[in-house]
C-alpha cells in the first residue's frame, strides 16, 4: 500500500455547502461534469464519474466529516481504500482536509495528480472550488 495522500483546500463556502455538494447526486454531477448516484446517509452506496468510482459511506457527521470506503472500477474485486473529508469552519468559509489511504501503490501518481489524466485536484477539489465560488 502507498503512503496516504493528504490535501487541504480552503473554500469560500460554508461547511454545510461543501458537505452537501459531496453527498448530493445532482450537485456532484454538476461540479464534476460526470454522472453520480449518491445515497447521502451512513451505509449508503455511491457511484460517481459514470461508475468509475464507487463505494459506501462509512461515517457521516453532518457538515463536519465524511468517511467513505472508496474504489476504482479497475481495482481487484472487493478491494477498497478509505477516503476521509474533514470540514473545518473558518469564518464564513471552510477548510477541507482530505486523506486517502489504503490504495495500490501503482495508483499514487494518478490519484495524487502527478499523471495528466486525473487526480484529486483535477477531478474533485478544483471543480468543487469553482462550483462553490
Amino acid at each position: 500500500m502507498s503512503d496516504p495522500i493528504h490535501k487541504e483546500v480552503d473554500f469560500k463556502a460554508s461547511s454545510q455547502q461543501v458537505y452537501k455538494a459531496l453527498l448530493d447526486s445532482k450537485q456532484f454531477t454538476a461540479f464534476s461534469g460526470a454522472a453520480a448516484e449518491i445515497q447521502g446517509e451512513a451505509g449508503g452506496e455511491f457511484s460517481c464519474f459514470d461508475g468509475f468510482i464507487s463505494g459506501r459511506n462509512i461515517e457521516l457527521a453532518p457538515n463536519r466529516r465524511i468517511v467513505q470506503a472508496w474504489r476504482v472500477k479497475i481495482w481487484p474485486e472487493g478491494f477498497y481504500s478509505i477516503v476521509t473529508f474533514e470540514l473545518q469552519a473558518q469564518g464564513s468559509g471552510t477548510r477541507l482536509i482530505m486523506e486517502h489511504k489504503g490504495f495500490p501503490d501503482e495508483m499514487r501518481a494518478h490519484l495524487n495528480g502527478e499523471a495528466p489524466d486525473g487526480g484529486w485536484n483535477k477531478q474533485y477539489l478544483d471543480p468543487l472550488k469553482k462550483y462553490l465560488g
